[in-house]
């Protein structure tokens, strides 16, 4: 763990020992621009044999095996798989070994592990699958109750940026009237500037998961991400969980 590049995170929560978790970012790797640099996104449009370089280098480091994904802002939750590659946005392990891994540039990646070391679980959380039940579907699918597990709030478009139509507004407090509270208003009529870190607590919350860190990340103001709003052209960085 500590030839990781000093600029990835290491997540800051209470995880038990057997559990490992990182994220990474633009340093290192092989890419060029406009993925400049530790792209492991395979389907942005960068190089593959660059892709694989990285994707190659990143597992020799962490010593575990990936298990990529086919990201589709679904709330569809799979058992990770080193060796395929399921269309989902989350997937779960109690397997030794196996890191479970989502990609992101602006979307929000979340960690799950349970309060004794035995299951881990990660998930993209774009505002889309965040509306149609992504975290909840995650906490059901590694079949532990909400109050025995914890969670890590990843780097995603921070709420000084995140602004949103009222449609996006709507999709959240229809469900859960909470969320009134995660919206203010643009400066342009009918949008609001969301907070994706506090919608992502309080439908936390509703499946009993209280026990949250994280946040306070901003990928589209901090260069050091990619960040798919800041240039729509880009790489994607890794946030990963896995059990030793």
């Amino acid at each position: 763990m500590t030839d990781w590049p000093e600029s990835w995170i290491r997540p800051d929560w209470p995880a038990p020992r057997r559990v490992r978790a990182c994220v990474t970012t633009r340093s290192g790797g092989v890419s060029q621009a406009p993925f400049e640099g530790f792209n492991l996104g395979d389907h942005v449009g960068d190089v593959p044999e660059r892709v694989s370089a990285n994707r190659q280098y990143l597992q020799r480091l962490l010593g575990c095996e990936p298990a990529w994904m086919s990201q589709v802002h679904s709330n569809c939750v799979v058992e990770a798989n080193p060796r395929g590659c399921p269309t989902a946005d989350a997937c779960w392990t109690a397997e030794a070994g196996v890191a479970c891994a989502v990609l992101t540039a602006d979307c929000l990646p979340v960690l799950f592990c349970d309060l004794d070391g035995t299951r881990v679980a990660a998930a993209h959380a774009g505002w889309r699958g965040l509306a149609a039940g992504m975290l909840e579907a995650t906490v059901a699918a590694m079949a532990v109750p909400g109050p025995q597990l914890i969670a890590w709030l990843g780097p995603a478009i921070g709420p000084a940026v995140f602004e949103v139509g009222g449609e996006v507004r709507d999709a959240f407090i229809s469900r859960h009237p909470a969320c009134f509270e995660a919206f203010t208003p643009s400066h342009r009529a009918g949008h609001f500037m969301a907070d994706i870190y506090q919608l992502a607590r309080i439908r936390l919350a509703a499946c009993g998961v209280t026990a949250v860190f994280g946040g306070g990340f901003c990928t589209v103001s901090d260069p050091c991400f990619y960040s798919y709003r800041r240039a729509a052209r880009t790489g994607r960085f890794a946030s990963l969980i896995w059990l030793v």
